[in-house]
């Protein structure tokens, strides 16, 4: 077939053909076949996974030195309510039994080896993009439970938190238009090109909301700065 030709069948179909030719040029998962990523994605992850990596690790050193020396006072506890301190003496600092940075370690450890991979041509069966999706997603509820109970229960911010919350959103949620729109998660075509014509209207309200229930929380605090 000639090209002029292709080109007069797709303009007949419509709209529909571009996105068949879009999504498979993509690299669709598809029937388990492998997809691999936008280079903007895959330095997403690498650069959030970075940055992940880099909250939990000091967090991590701040947390043995506290435990070798409980008068110990971690560079970050600025103030009564920006207090890495308050947050990591707190029950829910160990959530599981030990230290939730070393969560952090392995989890951000293992996308950024995934982002890496995509930078250097790697592609992943359906499989491997759902566990990714279902595994950002367990890390960005889990940091809004630690975000609760870091305002509501023990009343003090870690900078070092913060950080690792807002990496975690943008993970989970581009790892999630990744999968929309690969075709890895089922969803309305409505909904898929919503979500790809405006990408960072969910992550940057998240965090925005985020920053007003800091502000709220503590804003007698904040006050005092006026």
């Amino acid at each position: 077939m000639k090209l002029s030709e292709r080109g007069t069948e797709r303009a007949a179909e419509g709209p529909e053909a571009d996105e068949r030719v879009l999504v498979g040029a993509s690299g669709a998962a598809e029937e388990g076949e492998c997809a691999g990523a936008r280079r903007g994605f895959a330095w997403l992850l690498v650069i959030t996974a970075a940055l992940g990596l880099l909250g939990s690790f000091a967090i991590t050193i701040d947390k043995f030195e506290l435990l070798a020396d409980p008068g110990f006072v971690p560079a970050c506890s600025l103030s009564p309510v920006v207090s890495c301190t308050s947050v990591m003496r707190s029950e829910q600092a160990s959530a599981f039994g030990f230290p939730n940075p070393l969560i952090g370690l392995v989890a951000f450890g293992t996308v950024l080896g995934t982002g890496a991979g995509l930078l250097a041509g790697a592609r992943y069966r359906r499989w491997y993009w759902w566990g990714l999706n279902l595994g950002t997603l367990f890390g960005a509820g889990f940091c809004m439970w630690l975000m609760t109970q870091a305002l509501f229960e023990i009343g003090a911010l870690c900078l070092w938190c913060v950080l690792v919350w807002v990496a975690t959103i943008f993970m989970f949620w581009h790892t999630t238009v990744h999968n929309l729109r690969h075709g890895v998660l089922p969803a309305p075509r409505a909904l898929v090109a919503a979500v790809l014509e405006f990408p960072l209207v969910v992550p940057v309200t998240w965090c925005l909301a985020i920053v007003m229930l800091i502000a709220v929380r503590f804003w007698p605090y904040w006050q005092t700065f006026l």
